[in-house]
């Protein structure tokens, strides 16, 4: 066999068309070809200050050219991943996301007044607000089977019935049909989509794009091999993910529904975000060509007039909406951040900022925890998950208490059980209220609703969506 051509000079420098990164884990330089007048890889591209390096200073060596004289760039001494300009490192390191960010004050550190006096600002800010939310609890006949299935333990069918209610209401708002992508966000195994494409069965033209920003095992979405529906996966971080440059929302024109199961704190104001302003907004501020201009190349002339005429007697170029309704059950409100959150104009018009959504944050929490047999319910509940072969713990809907700094025993004054679960409810009530009037800004009806029953769930609220503008999908796909 022939020896392979070297990739690094003797010298210590790259090989020519090869890229000049030096991989310091592997003491050489990286190995990727490089386009035509570059110096790195597409990998590599964002090191394209990096040229000091060590161990060619010590031998005499030096990088040919002006790269010479460049400004030296060091590694951040807080986490090494990434570098930084030495004569701004002090700069840096007063904003580099790696520093150590100081702590929130736990709500047991308030005193008896302090605490008091929260309780008021939020009773006020909530006295307008119907904290009794309508029962949409339904089923759908595609998870029939499954359902009744004796081998599903009780931590499965906990699950099954809240997918099957979703389904339910997804379908009772004419968004369950062909010619469109469901897009899950926080899709963990991509239960949800799955038994939306089951209960759509032959559907055309459906796409699912599955969103999740860690690795995830035993997904589902890999089962699908249908040649009516196509599953995508991106592993992202919502807040980087931006729909119109996925290429078959900017090129297949499809209507998207939103849809999320238990989507966790912050995760749900991204994924608005995501969907009203970088994918929405995108149609909106585009001069879109007339309906003729986007048929495809193959039509004939007479098809294009035909698609034209009905085009204008349906006027449906006017009623088709790039987001055509979302669907998301909430979940964790103490993860929220008021950084990412979409209501900051509704809690400043009342009179509220950052440090008091911080703590009603932090209070939500109390709307599930404290609550005794509950816990004691899902402590067996997790138990028997260990046994469950239909294990599907993904979701954080189990009814317990998450933040584990907080101490409901500690907190001044001599609040009960029930009176710190009614406070609960009302921080995530206001929580959600700020999430409403941000989608009715942006051209939306939005709504709260119960859709599975408590003892399922405790975190059993549902926000759906849809344009105010457009007919219903179904009728306009």
């Amino acid at each position: 066999m022939a020896a392979s051509a070297p990739t690094q000079s003797a010298t210590g420098f790259p090989a020519e068309g090869r890229c000049s990164y030096y991989v310091e884990k592997k003491k050489r330089f990286c190995r990727m070809v490089v386009a035509a007048g570059k110096r790195f890889c597409g990998e590599h591209a964002g090191a394209a200050e990096v040229w000091y390096r060590p161990t060619l200073l010590r031998v005499g060596n030096k990088f040919p050219g002006p790269e010479e004289n460049a400004r030296k760039r060091i590694l951040c001494p807080l986490d090494p991943k990434h570098t930084v300009y030495e004569d701004q490192l002090a700069k840096h390191l007063k904003k580099c996301n790696s520093r150590e960010k100081p702590k929130p004050v736990p709500i047991s550190s308030l005193s008896e007044e302090q605490l008091e006096n929260l309780i008021k600002k939020l009773r006020k800010a909530s006295k307008d607000l119907n904290s009794t939310l309508e029962d949409h609890i339904m089923s759908h006949p595609a998870l029939h089977d499954a359902l009744n299935d004796p081998k599903n333990g009780d931590s499965a069918v906990k699950h099954l019935k809240q997918q099957a209610s979703l389904l339910g209401n997804i379908e009772k708002l004419k968004l369950l049909g062909p010619r469109r992508c469901f897009v899950e966000f926080g899709a963990g195994k991509g239960k949800l989509s799955h038994w939306v494409d089951i209960a759509l069965k032959d559907a055309e033209k459906v796409h699912f794009i599955l969103v999740e920003k860690v690795t995830t095992r035993f997904k589902v979405d890999g089962k699908h091999r249908k040649k009516n529906s196509v599953f995508e996966r991106l592993q992202i971080d919502i807040q980087h993910l931006c729909l119109n440059k996925i290429p078959v929302l900017r090129e297949g024109r499809l209507p998207v529904v939103g849809i999320g199961k238990h989507l966790c704190g912050v995760a749900t104001d991204l994924a608005l975000r995501c969907l009203v302003e970088t994918y929405a907004a995108s149609y909106e501020e585009r001069n879109e060509e007339p309906l003729a201009k986007r048929i495809k190349n193959d039509k004939t002339e007479k098809e294009i007039n035909t698609l034209t005429k009905e085009g204008s007697e349906k006027n449906v170029a006017e009623k088709w909406t790039p987001v055509a309704g979302i669907v998301i059950a909430l979940c964790c409100h103490h993860r929220c951040d008021w950084r990412h959150y979409v209501g900051k104009e509704y809690f400043r018009a009342l009179g509220l900022g950052a440090v008091e959504f911080h703590y009603f944050q932090r209070m939500s929490s109390w709307a599930t925890c404290g609550m005794q047999k509950t816990s004691l319910e899902t402590s067996d509940i997790t138990t028997k998950r260990k046994d469950d072969q239909n294990d599907d713990n993904e979701e954080h809907d189990s009814g317990e208490c998450r933040i584990t700094d907080e101490s409901t025993d500690s907190l001044p004054g001599l609040l009960t059980v029930e009176e710190k679960k009614k406070i609960g409810h009302l921080c995530k009530l206001l929580i959600d209220q700020g999430r409403i009037q941000y989608l009715e800004q942006k051209g939306f009806n939005p709504a709260l609703q119960y859709y599975t029953d408590p003892l399922v769930s405790l975190e059993n609220v549902l926000l759906t969506a849809l344009p105010i503008h457009s007919s219903s999908p179904e009728t306009t796909a």
